[in-house]
């Protein structure tokens, strides 16, 4: 984790080179937390027929709380597995006047069936999370959902000791703005 007082979206291609040499933080997912969350989507088309951008560019939070640059962005392509993803998040979620913390992720899967689409990444060294999340879009019987699926724990002892008053209740804002957020762009893309 690094962490600045400025924006670093100017030197997201240097700190991509460097996340790209980072391991994955070794986790043992039977002893993390797994959450699902997840909003209905408010549209009468098929997955197919989506338009899926926001998802596969990774622009599912809103920008107050968070930007990144993915590896498939320096490169010109779309997404895919083993891409690294540096990640600015906002606190408090102000993009001016704000701690930037910066962390790395790695695409461990992209999900690409008929009935759910999506990929997966786990966090790299130093994150303040450790562990896999997964962001879909699915068909289910409630219609299409937008999903994210996490299985986490503290990536270090700072988060372990501020995470009840802090990382907890800020992490559960972040998950539900995400929601509302792929949601509206989603259905605003059709």
């Amino acid at each position: 984790m690094l962490i600045y007082l400025k924006n670093q979206q100017k030197n997201f291609p240097v700190l991509l080179e460097t996340f790209k040499r980072v391991s994955v933080m070794p986790y043992d997912r039977t002893r993390l937390v797994e959450k699902v969350s997840e909003i209905v989507l408010t549209v009468d088309r098929n997955i197919e027929d989506l338009n899926l951008q926001t998802l596969f560019s990774y622009k599912v939070f809103p920008e107050n709380i968070l930007i990144a640059f993915g590896q498939w962005e320096a490169e010109g392509r779309s997404m895919r597995t083993g891409d690294t993803i540096v990640q600015q998040v906002f606190l408090p979620p102000v993009k001016s006047f704000s701690q930037k913390m910066i962390f790395g992720v790695r695409i461990k899967e992209i999900i690409n069936t008929s009935s759910r689409k999506g990929f997966s990444y786990e966090t790299l060294a130093g994150h303040g999370e450790k562990g896999i999340s997964t962001f879909t879009i699915e068909q289910t019987n409630k219609g299409l959902v937008f999903r994210i699926h996490t299985f986490s724990a503290p990536g270090n002892w700072f988060i372990r000791l501020v995470g009840p008053v802090l990382a907890i209740p800020y992490q559960t804002y972040c998950t539900q703005a995400a929601l509302k957020n792929c949601k509206r762009e989603i259905e605003m893309s059709l």
